[in-house]
């Protein structure tokens, strides 16, 4: 089945609604000479860097990801395609695609911007995934949410003390901004929303620790402000293990090898924060293509974010390798925007451009009104540097309501203990929930489905 009716008009598709694809679309739905076809294999833009969030119970997952459809609501030139892309025909013009239940359709286009951002990075130890999840969509989050609470109610039920203290250690793998943000809240969970919540243990007894092969967390940030986040997790009681890298995941614990050996960490729930790789539509590119792609999967691109040979196609994001330009949702956002900006400006009959990325600065919270930030050659740390990250963040999440539901759930979090978003539901086929095997069958790991998510990442 051939899907596309333009009109006459110039015919974009954009694949993948995240932070590439969707400012590249918003911008082109302003041409009235342009007709714009955005698929995306979810229905929603995910606003990934407060992902953590929803893990952590204080944000829910529509907070954080308005639907595509209602983002472009009232854009008459821009169709969303609910469908996932299965390759590419660079001679026919024509993406191949797969739409529900299981319909295959082709969508021609005049020009293609490829944005279908990265997956989490196992480093050739896929086989972690099974015990040591990711955080890329919504649906890790929620298993992750469920993986955490659910460790707590096995804690309070558990048969020993050492059986308790595995439910009780968490291990987050990766220090870079995910991994300290995750590690940080889950100690403020701990410490400060689950207070007396249990009678069997206490929840400031919780074990947070933060693995990194790395000599200190949040390293690109530099030493100074490294050594103020190294401070601030220490204090709040996130136990730092540098210079150590997992070699081994399973249900019970994590091997590690370290300077002075290997060693292994009892621990029930293990989050995975330390890579990632591009969507394997960069190698499908590729290879269609003949562009280069790199050991992360990325393909090469030309200085105007194009793919050597096809200057109708552009590659942009986490899935596109340029001038080493960072793996962070800035660097996608602006290459969308560059994107279709060379697009309406070839239909102008105006040269184009080469991308210059415009660093603004990074930004990462530790807790509770601390983070650090390096912005716009400012350096800070505790509550100035929260602010920054605070305003950052409610100034990119998309819409309105998303703001000031955001911003409501964020006041009641800081100013008190509130965490109303900790649901979570446990399925045994045997029905019974009652009994502790039960219950741990279901929290302990199950596979997570290889699929590219949608969005760009920051680590």
């Amino acid at each position: 089945m051939q899907d596309a009716d333009t009109g006459g008009r110039h015919h974009v598709v954009v694949v993948g609604g995240g932070f590439g694809g969707l400012p590249a679309s918003r911008l082109l739905a302003r041409s009235s000479n342009v007709e714009v076809t955005l698929i995306d294999r979810r229905n929603h833009h995910l606003f990934q860097p407060l992902l953590y969030l929803v893990a952590t119970g204080i944000l829910s997952p529509g907070q954080i990801a308005p639907p595509l459809r209602h983002v472009h609501r009232h854009n008459r030139n821009v169709k969303v395609l609910l469908a996932e892309v299965t390759g590419f025909d660079i001679d026919r013009r024509v993406v191949h695609a797969t739409r529900p239940p299981d319909e295959p359709i082709d969508v021609p286009y005049d020009s293609l911007i490829v944005a279908a951002g990265a997956s989490q990075s196992y480093f050739g130890n896929d086989q972690f995934a099974l015990y040591a999840p990711g955080m890329k969509t919504i649906d890790d989050a929620l298993e992750l949410r469920r993986r955490i609470f659910g460790a707590f109610e096995m804690a309070e039920t558990a048969a020993t003390a050492e059986e308790r203290e595995q439910w009780l250690t968490i291990a987050v793998v990766g220090a870079g901004p995910t991994g300290v943000e995750l590690a940080g809240q889950m100690r403020e969970l701990a410490t400060r929303s689950l207070r007396g919540e249990f009678r069997n243990f206490d929840a400031s007894s919780v074990r947070v620790l933060l693995l990194d092969g790395g000599d200190e967390p949040l390293a690109t940030f530099g030493d100074k402000l490294s050594g103020k986040a190294t401070r601030s997790l220490e204090e709040m009681g996130v136990e730092l293990r540098m210079g150590t890298r997992v070699t081994g995941v399973d249900g019970n614990g994590v091997d590690v090898s370290t300077a002075e050996g290997d060693d292994r960490i009892p621990a029930r729930t293990v989050v995975w924060a330390a890579g990632v790789q591009a969507s394997p539509l960069a190698g499908m590119l590729g290879e269609a293509t003949g562009a280069e792609v790199d050991r992360a999967g990325r393909v090469a691109v030309l200085p105007d974010l194009s793919l050597p040979g096809h200057p109708e196609i552009f590659a942009v994001g986490d899935m596109m390798s340029l001038d080493r330009l960072p793996g962070v949702a800035e660097v996608a956002m602006q290459g969308g925007l560059h994107a279709a900006h060379t697009i309406t400006r070839r239909l102008d009959s105006q040269p184009p451009k080469d991308f210059e990325y415009r660093d603004v600065g990074s930004v990462a919270a530790i807790g509770r009104f601390n983070a650090i930030c390096s912005v716009w050659g400012l350096r800070l740390s505790g509550f100035l540097a929260w602010l920054v990250w605070f305003f950052v963040h409610m100034t990119f999440l998309n819409g309105f309501a998303n703001r000031f539901t955001t911003l409501f759930s964020w006041f009641r979090w800081s100013f008190g203990r509130a965490r109303r978003e900790r649901e979570f539901s446990v399925h045994h086929t045997g029905g019974d929930l009652s009994a502790p095997d039960a219950v741990q069958e279901e929290i302990e790991p199950k596979p997570f489905p290889a699929a590219p998510p949608r969005s760009d990442t920051r680590d």
